[in-house]
């Protein structure tokens, strides 16, 4: 699992038929410090995500053992909405607080 940041929406009007009814958005992978790694990632919206959240994605197989994407051709799935973290006993995030 990664933490990333959404950052964009990606519309697809012809894909797979098995994609049909998936919303799509832009991650950009981040680190506990909420510093941007660099990497961007598509990924499957399963709990109803927005631009600006941190969110909890997964990659690979694991990516379709949600409900949402079981059985579906995905690769990266949103799975969390974060509401906050901490490191160490340290609060690095609070989504209410930003």
């Amino acid at each position: 699992m990664f933490l990333g940041r959404v950052v964009g929406t990606l519309v697809a009007s012809r894909k797979e038929g098995t994609l049909e009814g998936l919303k799509f958005l832009v991650l950009r992978q981040i680190d506990v410090d909420r510093a941007e790694t660099g990497t961007y990632v598509v990924a499957a919206d399963a709990v109803g995500a927005g631009v600006g959240e941190i969110v909890l994605y997964a990659s690979g197989s694991s990516a379709r053992q949600t409900l949402v994407t079981k059985d579906r051709p995905v690769d990266a799935v949103i799975m969390a909405i974060v509401d906050t973290w901490e490191v160490h006993g340290e609060t690095r995030y609070h989504k209410y607080r930003e």
